[in-house]
């Protein structure tokens, strides 16, 4: 047995102090520090904090690589860099590209998924698969050529893979393909690169969408006569992520998004491959990207992703809210476990759970990576 002391434990709904962490490859609990037997395995946390693991759910790529290259060194790759930002489970996440190489990256992480258990890297739980059932209206950075019509077919046929598929409601066929998906299969249907009005977003979350592709990002917005997928999202009692990077979303609406949506709000990066990589030119879903510092954008200045990591995504978070620390890891851990079925065993630091466990200092920098109840990373 190992255990953690002199840190702060954030648990779902509160910080706990003056406690030890109990765990093997799986949480045991939370324990008195006087009842830790001698000779017990220590680890000191020095002050910090002790959270779960954070979950990134939409991640394309890091350090160069990309989901959608299908490359199995390169995926592994990006598993290990993101480990370093606190990241123990992840979604590869794959573009708009031509079908023959979705099928191949779909392929490479079904190849990698139970050896990512114990390599060097944050565990793969499933992949997100946005697009490319879009609208072209609202691509963003994605690749118009490569758009389908939904096709629920194609989701269910690899539902062994894909935890999460973006779709567009209003497209022909949406709301019957999003149905379908939901009626025959486990994976959760996201809406979003989107142009759908207020009412086809409600018919898409009743045909079973249970998750929103980066609010405010590709897709319509709140206006007073027409809400939009945007006060759909904040009205129903979907999962809803966001990008807060202060650059994807101003940050006055960070507080504003986390309070309305409470146990739905999702921290994500929607990092690309220039992620962990110095200012220049990449690509994203074979278009260039040009990156400066923050900032990911097309030649003709669209948003193409981010750069971001997630435990600056909570350490953004925190800077520019009242929200308590908790409850922003909760949104980067819990949270986005939940949004994917995966909480059984992800996202919190409950008994009978994965032993993912980060040890952060009080700016939430990585000091150690837990996976499994292995230190795979420290600072």
């Amino acid at each position: 047995m190992k255990y953690i002391v002199n840190g702060k434990i954030v648990l779902p709904d509160g910080i706990l102090e003056n406690s030890a962490l109990a765990f093997e490859d799986k949480i045991v609990g939370i324990t008195h520090i006087e009842d830790i037997p001698q000779n017990a395995e220590i680890i000191d946390a020095n002050g910090g904090f002790v959270a779960p693991g954070l979950v990134d759910i939409h991640i394309h790529g890091y350090l160069g690589e990309d989901t959608s290259d299908g490359i199995a060194d390169g995926i592994e790759k990006i598993a290990n860099g993101i480990m370093k930002n606190g990241v123990t489970s992840w979604c590869p996440t794959t573009m708009t590209v031509s079908m023959d190489q979705i099928k191949s990256a779909l392929d490479v992480v079904r190849s990698l998924k139970a050896k990512s258990k114990d390599w060097d890297g944050a565990e793969i739980l499933g992949v997100n698969l946005e697009g490319p059932f879009i609208n072209p209206k609202k691509k963003g950075a994605q690749a118009e050529e490569y758009i389908k019509v939904p096709d629920a077919k194609f989701v269910i046929d690899n539902a062994d893979i894909i935890s999460l598929a973006t779709m567009a409601p209003e497209m022909e066929g949406g709301v019957e393909a999003i149905a379908e998906i939901c009626q025959n299969c486990e994976v959760k249907v996201s809406i979003g690169h989107t142009d759908a009005s207020f009412e086809e977003t409600l018919a898409g979350i009743d045909a079973g969408a249970t998750h929103i592709t980066h609010l405010f990002n590709a897709q319509t917005g709140l206006l007073h006569r027409n809400p939009g997928v945007v006060g759909a999202a904040l009205l129903r009692d979907v999962s809803t992520e966001l990008i807060c990077d202060t650059f994807h979303i101003h940050k006055g609406l960070f507080e504003l998004i986390g309070k309305v949506k409470g146990d739905k709000f999702v921290l994500i990066t929607d990092c690309t491959r220039a992620g962990g990589m110095p200012d220049g030119e990449y690509t994203l879903g074979g278009q260039k990207i040009i990156v400066n510092g923050i900032e990911c954008l097309l030649e003709d200045g669209t948003i193409a992703g981010s750069v971001l990591k997630l435990n600056n995504a909570v350490k953004n978070v925190c800077d520019n809210t009242d929200m308590p620390l908790w409850a922003v890891v909760k949104a980067a851990s819990l949270n986005p476990a939940k949004a994917i079925g995966a909480d059984d065993c992800k996202g919190s630091l409950e008994a009978g759970k994965d032993a993912d466990i980060i040890i952060t200092d009080d700016d939430f920098n990585i000091v150690k990576t837990i996976i499994g109840g292995k230190i795979k990373y420290e600072s």
